[in-house]
């Protein structure tokens, strides 16, 4: 891990680590990081599925009779 300095909004800090459970400003900082990380690979997942969608990949599953196919 990189030893890094800078100017933090302590305004702003201390709202994150409240939201995040966190007492020290590492670990508020780090689980800000990981927040905005995992935020994104949601984001990127929904793009997805959303682009399948919009395929027509999951058309089959308003089908009527599909539920008794699928668990047949």
């Amino acid at each position: 891990m990189a030893k890094t300095l800078i100017d933090i909004d302590e305004e702003a800090l201390a709202l994150a680590a409240e939201a995040l459970g966190t007492k020290t400003k590492k670990d508020t900082v780090n689980a800000a990081l990981t927040e905005i990380g995992a935020r994104l690979r949601r984001e990127r997942a929904l793009a997805q599925l959303i682009a399948l969608a919009d395929e027509g990949a999951f058309d089959a599953l308003t089908e009527p009779g599909f539920e008794e196919k699928a668990w047949g």
